[in-house]
């Protein structure tokens, strides 16, 4: 057995250079390579002609210390870099759109993690900062009803999910709290989309909304929240070329004892603005009618 493993090696060989002289034999030669092989080593061969790049430099004197690299802190590198560029991802964004009474709508938000789209913000409304010329109380008191505008904020918390198989495209789930009205709010949406030819798209939406007035019992505060809920069915008919959106719903709450139906309709006219009109029912039975233009700038 011991000899066997020792003519392992020479037979190994033996089977490796009879396969390539094989080889050799089956590639017939060409008259081309001669020449090509010596044109190469021509030029490949130094010449006592050529000029010495070495002569003005002192072997002895080189600092070799420059080529020891702890290859350990390559990875550290890397992480660094990738940690980085996460931060940059995670950086909060801010969006502003000014309004007619004097305000600003002023909103930023800012991702908490990747997985479900996992973000958290505040949306406030800022008034005019400085001193007001009487002219611009006045136009402002006009705008807002008779009164001055106040600054004031909410916070959200939001994550968006998928659906489940083809009922519904996505889940987005909101909790947003008012301090100034004492009022929070949780709200469901479903909604699927429909591509319904390159220029047409249906978008369906159920949103389902838990209303909490009041501040949230706590110990040693004494209070009593009042809680409503709303369902609202949408709509949503776009058409890529116009940039129009033509919208159609209906809303039930815990205050109205029948849904309320709306037609809406949204155009776009240039990057970021936007003018919306609708119309609808009210518990009363009169018809409500809205028309609004929007500005939206991020940076």
């Amino acid at each position: 057995m011991r000899c066997g493993w020792a003519r392992l090696p020479v037979l190994v060989a033996g089977v490796s250079s009879a396969w390539m002289l094989a080889a050799t034999a089956q590639t017939p030669p060409t008259s081309d390579e001669p020449e090509m092989q010596e044109a190469e080593e021509a030029e490949a061969a130094p010449s006592v002609n050529d000029p010495d790049i070495m002569k003005d430099i002192d072997v002895d004197k080189l600092d070799w210390s420059q080529l020891n690299v702890d290859a350990s802190t390559l990875s550290d590198l890397v992480a660094k870099g990738s940690a980085a560029r996460a931060a940059a991802n995670a950086e909060a964004s801010w969006s502003a759109n000014e309004r007619p009474n004097g305000t600003a709508a002023v909103s930023v938000k800012q991702s908490i993690s990747p997985f479900w789209d996992t973000r958290i913000g505040a949306d406030m409304t800022v008034t005019r900062q400085g001193i007001a010329t009487t002219s611009e109380q006045l136009s402002e008191r006009l705008a807002n009803g008779g009164s001055l505008p106040e600054s004031s904020g909410t916070a959200w918390a939001a994550i968006t999910a998928p659906g489940v198989a083809s009922i519904w495209d996505k889940t987005a789930v909101e909790a947003r709290v008012d301090p100034g009205s004492e009022q929070s709010k949780l709200g469901t949406s479903l909604s699927k989309s429909l591509l319904l030819s390159e220029q047409y798209s249906l978008t369906l939406k159920n949103d389902y909304n838990l209303i909490q007035q009041g501040i949230v019992p706590v110990p040693g505060i004494i209070s009593h929240p009042v809680r409503s809920y709303e369902t609202d069915q949408s709509a949503r008919l776009s058409i890529a070329d116009t940039g129009t959106s033509l919208i159609a719903g209906q809303t039930l709450s815990t205050s109205d004892d029948k849904w309320l139906r709306k037609l809406g309709a949204e155009q776009k006219l240039l990057d970021g603005v936007t003018i919306s009109g609708s119309i609808g029912e009210t518990p009363s039975g009169a018809a409500s009618k809205s028309l609004s233009a929007g500005f939206k700038r991020s940076w």
